[in-house]
């Protein structure tokens, strides 16, 4: 062997060493040396003494001798250019995994003179595909969001050195993705959206997966997708990437992780979706039920009421009770129609359109309101127009109920601001928000409910009609609340495709 082979192959970070047929080493690199001495065989532990020896010597197991032969005899047959396989090898330390190859040596014709070892570390790789093994046994079936991201988590962290590991995720198609989990190896994820929520949003719209090393750390973000669409971003900071094979097996991971949670998240999702859609539907049933039986008895009622009025006109007493009568079965009718209206809705009739072009005509309908409170509107709104497939007249609904709501309880002579913005993947959002009294955080969990109302009168089927159509919409709406900032509608629907 000359110089410059020798050189190359010490310079492999590989085992490799050649066998006569008998199984006589006959040459090796120095990866063998400390490869053999680490595993129980310092008779073989520098190179002079390996040459010459015996690879049968180096074998403790019967059993892989077995594979060793059987696997030589293979090559001599012809039958295969190459045999592989792994095996477990542990230390003091720690369990490592190895890759065994072992090629045929042929000479200038096509028999076999010896064979060639290789053995490499593959321990990082084994932890990898493992973890991604598990990730996606236990993301095969719907599970609630915060267990798919700790799944996540955990395996990234069992697989390779995870000092962070952070999700992005959009509520809803085109809004702007929000920190909803963090895991740190130090237990202190504070500041995380402030140091790295830029980032993670560059890659949901760019849609590509990010490498960003800063000395020995290292910065990944991948970006989760469901379908075409991308619904969050995964970032994984490390300092035990070390080398480039390292970074590579990383990227890989996290890439593949990040696709078995999108369609996780997307199952969830779904699941989610149809229970929600089946509870409406139970609900609408019920309504439109009541909503019958009702109908007739209070027309009866009114019908008896406006005839006692009209033959007792002359005491007061009764034509008091009289019109406290009539006022509550007209609130009960109001909660009719809107029972009819929710447990028979219209069906949604999609047309390309500009929400903002539909607040117009809300604000302009209801000038008298606004200017019997001294309230004045401040509205900001894209410059171009937007264009979504939207149901102009159950849009309006909507926006007229957000709009009576927001007014009757801002306090006199203040602003009602109101903003929309086009999202970055083509959606829509709008915020409406008065400076009225913050909204109890026990009622703020339950608005979107049915029959659930703190207004006098109310029938408590406004908002979750709302609800309805905008999520019909395939849009979503929330509503948040402080002392300091009053209430805020937060209403985002989806790009046309």
């Amino acid at each position: 062997m000359t110089e410059f082979a020798r050189q190359v192959l010490d310079a492999l970070p590989l085992t490799i060493y050649t066998t006569d047929l008998a199984g006589n080493i006959t040459s090796a690199n120095r990866s063998w040396s400390q490869f053999a001495q680490d595993n129980g065989a310092p008779k073989l532990a520098s190179e002079q003494s390996v040459c010459g020896s015996s690879l049968w010597n180096a074998f403790a197991d019967p059993g892989y001798t077995k594979q060793v032969r059987s696997a030589m005899d293979t090559l001599l047959e012809g039958r295969v250019n190459k045999v592989a396989w792994e095996f477990p090898c542990s230390s003091p330390t720690e369990e490592r995994v190895f890759l065994m190859q072992i090629t045929a040596l042929r000479d200038g014709g096509h028999h076999v003179t010896g064979f060639v070892f290789s053995t490499v570390d593959i321990t990082p790789s084994h932890r990898s595909r493992e973890a991604l093994i598990d990730t996606g046994l236990a993301l095969a079936r719907p599970i609630e969001l915060g267990r798919v991201f700790f799944e996540v988590g955990h395996q990234l962290r069992r697989a390779m050195s995870t000092e962070l590991f952070a999700v992005w995720l959009s509520p809803a198609e085109g809004s702007e993705a929000e920190l909803v989990f963090s895991l740190a190896d130090d237990g202190d994820t504070t500041g995380i959206e402030a140091k790295y929520g830029a980032l993670a949003r560059e890659a949901m719209v760019d849609g590509k997966l990010l490498l960003i090393e800063e000395g020995t750390s290292v910065r990944i973000v991948a970006p989760m997708s469901a379908g075409s669409d991308c619904i969050g971003t995964m970032l994984l900071l490390s300092d035990g990437l070390n080398t480039r094979q390292d970074r590579e097996e990383a990227q890989r991971v996290v890439a593949t992780l990040a696709a078995q949670a999108g369609a996780a998240i997307e199952r969830v999702r779904l699941v989610q979706r149809v229970a929600h859609k089946q509870r409406l539907e139970a609900v609408g049933e019920v309504a439109t039920g009541v909503a019958h039986e009702l109908r007739n008895p209070l027309f009866g009622i009114s019908s008896a009421a406006q005839l006692l009025r009209f033959r007792a006109r002359e005491d007061v007493v009764v034509e008091r009770n009289v019109g406290r009568i009539l006022r509550e079965v007209e609130r009960l009718s109001r909660m009719v129609t809107s029972l009819l209206e929710f447990g028979r809705p219209k069906p949604i009739a999609l047309v390309l359109g500009d929400p903002d072009v539909v607040w117009d005509e809300v604000l302009e309908g209801q000038k008298g309101l606004l200017e019997a409170r001294a309230l004045a509107v401040r509205y900001t709104r894209p410059v171009q127009p937007m264009r979504l497939l939207i149901d102009p007249e159950q849009l309006a609904q909507v926006f007229l109920n957000l709009l009576v709501n927001a007014a009757d309880h801002a306090p006199p002579a203040t602003d009602i601001y109101m903003d929309s913005v086009q999202l970055p993947g083509g959606g829509w959002r709008f915020r409406i928000q008065n400076g009225g009294p913050a909204i109890p955080a026990d009622v703020l969990a339950r608005v979107f409910e049915m029959f659930y109302s703190t207004k006098p009168g109310g029938t408590g089927i406004g908002l979750a009609l709302c609800q309805r159509i905008v999520e019909e919409h395939g849009g979503r709406i929330s509503i948040d609340s402080a002392p300091e900032t009053g209430t805020t509608v937060t209403i985002t629907l989806p790009a046309a495709p």
